[in-house]
């Protein structure tokens, strides 16, 4: 028993590591909301635009994704679809060729039907806004939550060109509560280096429009490692109700069998 559960230790330390995507930073939270189907319709036009020319969706099928967001079919294939002679009833799958990608790239592009499952979404909402500028790396950047990543900044006409400098930044307490000069009230700030800053009027929106897109193409991917998360718990609450209505009269039943043994 001792063996097996440091066999089992040993196994869950890559995981946990790969989770972690091996460089420690603070995530931001994605706040994500499964029951939007406006933001998952937009993460998935954001999916097949920016992210289907390498990775798959090979577990999810086009005609699925359509009923549980509610797009009709012409207007999935027509917008979401791309390769040409697809059927609505087919799986998420790119034309690049695997032994094709590893040439190209090194390494295949993995599937991103479950990759909100094994990175989380907070990871991933991270991860897709920090990619910097670094003349050092192949592609020419590189990413705060995954460093010497080897993917491209796929969303950069978007984002707009993103460097890492000095910068200054407001005074914050424990609590995350900016403070504040106790004579002018003035907020305080402190030059800080290492910190991620957009060059203006290099992309095509604002900070904040990114920030939704990206949230959304974020919802869109825990939705498809998950397609059936909220109908889950919304079939657990009605088992649970039932466990408590019969527990009502499973206990009843046993006081009635054990009076005459009291």
């Amino acid at each position: 028993m001792k063996k097996q559960l440091i066999a089992l230790f040993f196994a869950l330390v890559p995981a946990v590591t790969m989770a972690a995507g091996g460089h420690s930073v603070a995530l931001d939270e994605a706040n994500i909301d499964l029951a939007d189907k406006a933001a998952m319709q937009d993460g998935a036009r954001t999916f097949a635009n920016y992210c289907m020319g390498c990775h798959s969706a090979q577990y999810q099928r086009y005609e699925r994704v359509a009923n549980d967001l509610g797009i009709p079919d012409q207007l999935m294939l027509d917008n979401v679809v791309f390769t040409e002679g697809t059927l609505i009833g087919e799986h998420m799958k790119i034309g690049m060729r695997h032994d094709d990608a590893k040439v190209w790239f090194g390494a295949a592009p993995p599937d991103l039907t479950l990759v909100a499952r094994v990175r989380g979404t907070d990871w991933l909402y991270t991860y897709l806004r920090t990619f910097y500028e670094d003349p050092e790396r192949p592609l020419g950047v590189n990413n705060k939550v995954f460093a010497n990543v080897g993917m491209p900044n796929v969303m950069a006409e978007l984002q707009g060109r993103q460097v890492v400098g000095c910068k200054a930044m407001p005074v914050k307490d424990h609590d995350g509560k900016v403070q504040r000069d106790t004579l002018t009230g003035d907020i305080m700030k402190e030059e800080q280096c290492d910190v991620l800053t957009i060059v203006p009027d290099t992309g095509t929106q604002s900070e904040e429009e990114f920030d939704t897109t990206v949230r959304n193409l974020v919802t869109f991917l825990a939705y498809s490692a998950d397609p059936v998360k909220l109908e889950r718990q919304r079939i657990g609450v009605y088992v649970l109700l039932y466990l408590a209505f019969l527990f009502v009269f499973a206990y009843l039943l046993k006081r009635e069998y054990w009076r005459d043994i009291h």
